[in-house]
C-alpha cells in the first residue's frame, strides 16, 4: 500500500515537472517576441511639380436672359411653343390679335394718299402763280403763300409716311412675337384669349422667360487677401487667377467626387464688397449637353500659386494630434522619428507636405499602428513611390 502511494506521488510530481518547463517556454516565447522590433513598410516622398488649388462655392447663370413682352396691347392670339423646350433667334412665339393692326395700317395708307393729292394740288398752284407772278397778276405775297402750302403738304406726306411705317412694322413685327436669342424658354405666364398689355412701362405683361444654356457662366466670390495674392501673382506673369481672366479652372457638381468640368475664368469684378468683404469672380464653361442650370450650386478650383517643386506622400500616412498634422519615419538606426508637418493641397491619394520633410526621409507608409516614436522597427521592404500625379504641362496635354 505504501508502494502504491509512493508511486502516485512521483507521477503527480512529473506532470508537475513536465507543466512547468511548458510555461516557462511559453514565457521565453512571448519574451522572444516582445524582443522583436515591429515591422513597418517605408517610402521615400515623391517630387513634382504642382500647383495650390483654391477651391470656392458658386452659381450658375446665364450668359443671356430675356423677358419676353409685348410692344403692343391686344388680345393674344396664339402660342407657338412648349413650355420648357429650346428655341433658337427668330423662332415664332407668341401672335396678339392682328385685325386692329391691319385696320390701323388701312387708315395710315389712306391718310398718305390723301396727303399726297394735297402735295400734288400744291405744286401745280405753285407753278401757275410763278407764271401769274411774272405778269404781275399776283402779288408776291401770294405767290409766299403758295410756297409755304407746298412746304407743309410735303412735311405732311414725310409724316404720313413714317405713321404708315410704324403702322406696318407693328402688323408685321410687333404683334407677332420672337425668341431673340437662343436658348431655353420657361412656362407661358398668360393664356390664350387674355389681354395683352404692351408699351415700355413697368406695367407691361411678362409673356416668358428666355434664358441661354450654352456657354454657361458661374458667378463664386472669394477674400479679399486672395484677390490680393492673385493680383500679385498676376503681375508677375503667374499663371494663376487675375483680373485678365482666361485662367483655366476646373469644377464639379454636388453630387460629383471629382473636379471633372473645365473652363475658364472670364471676369472679376473692380469692387470689394463693403459687407462682406469679397469680390465676385466669374468663370464660363461649355453646356453642350445641357447639364449646368442657371442657380445651380458648384464648387470651382481655381489656381492657387504657380507652379513649384514640391514632395508628397501618400495621405493615409498621415497623422493629427490635436491641431497639428505628423508623419513617422524611420532613421538610419532603426529608430522611429516623429516630424511635424506643414501641408498643402491633396492630389489623388498624395498629399502635399511643405515643410517639415526632405526627399531621403523614409516615412512609414504601412505599419503605423505598430510604430511609436523612440522605438526600434524592422523595415522589412521599402514600397515602391506612389504614381506622381501629372504636372501642370502633362494634365493639359492630356
Amino acid at each position: 500500500m505504501t508502494k502504491a502511494r509512493s508511486a502516485t506521488s512521483s507521477a503527480r510530481l512529473a506532470v508537475l515537472a513536465g507543466a512547468l518547463s511548458l510555461v516557462g517556454c511559453g514565457e521565453n516565447v512571448q519574451q522572444q517576441k516582445a524582443a522583436t522590433p515591429p515591422t513597418v513598410t517605408i517610402a521615400h516622398p515623391v517630387q513634382h511639380t504642382v500647383i495650390d488649388q483654391d477651391e470656392y462655392v458658386g452659381r450658375f447663370v446665364a450668359v443671356e436672359s430675356v423677358e419676353i413682352r409685348g410692344r403692343l396691347s391686344g388680345y393674344l392670339q396664339a402660342i407657338h411653343f412648349t413650355d420648357g423646350q429650346l428655341v433658337r433667334k427668330g423662332d415664332l412665339l407668341f401672335t396678339i390679335d392682328r385685325r386692329p393692326f391691319e385696320i390701323a395700317l388701312d387708315q395710315m395708307r389712306a391718310n398718305l394718299n390723301q396727303a399726297r393729292a394735297n402735295l400734288a394740288f400744291t405744286v401745280g398752284d405753285l407753278a401757275r402763280g410763278k407764271e401769274l407772278l411774272q405778269n404781275k397778276t399776283i402779288t408776291e405775297q401770294s405767290y409766299d403763300q403758295r410756297v409755304q402750302a407746298k412746304t407743309v403738304a410735303e412735311a405732311a406726306v414725310a409724316s404720313q409716311e413714317a405713321m404708315m411705317h410704324s403702322a406696318q412694322l407693328d402688323l408685321d413685327e410687333y404683334s407677332e412675337l420672337r425668341s431673340p436669342i437662343d436658348g431655353r424658354i420657361g412656362d407661358r405666364r398668360v393664356a390664350v384669349g387674355n389681354l395683352v398689355t404692351g408699351g415700355t412701362g413697368g406695367s407691361t405683361t411678362l409673356l416668358a422667360i428666355i434664358v441661354s444654356v450654352e456657354p454657361i457662366r458661374f458667378e463664386f466670390t472669394f477674400d479679399e487677401a486672395s484677390y490680393l495674392r492673385y493680383s500679385r501673382f498676376a503681375a508677375s506673369s503667374k499663371d494663376v487667377a487675375s483680373m485678365h481672366g482666361n485662367v483655366p479652372v476646373t469644377l464639379k457638381l454636388i453630387d460629383e467626387k471629382d473636379f471633372v468640368h473645365s473652363g475658364k475664368i472670364d471676369f472679376i469684378d473692380n469692387v470689394i464688397d463693403r459687407s462682406s468683404g469679397t469680390i465676385r469672380g466669374r468663370a464660363v464653361f461649355d453646356n453642350a449637353d445641357g447639364i449646368f442650370t442657371p442657380g445651380m450650386f458648384g464648387r470651382i478650383r481655381v489656381p492657387g500659386s504657380p507652379p513649384y517643386t514640391a514632395l508628397l506622400v501618400p495621405d493615409a500616412a498621415i497623422g493629427t494630434e490635436q491641431a497639428r498634422k505628423y508623419v513617422q519615419v524611420v532613421d538610419d538606426g532603426g529608430i522611429v522619428r516623429q516630424r511635424y508637418v506643414t501641408l498643402g493641397v491633396l492630389d489623388g491619394s498624395l498629399r502635399v507636405v511643405k515643410d517639415g520633410l526632405t526627399a531621403s526621409d523614409r516615412v512609414i507608409v504601412n505599419g503605423l499602428m505598430r510604430a511609436r516614436p523612440g522605438a526600434k522597427v524592422t523595415v522589412e521592404e521599402e514600397a515602391s513611390p506612389a504614381t506622381a500625379p501629372k504636372s501642370p504641362a502633362e494634365a493639359k496635354s492630356g
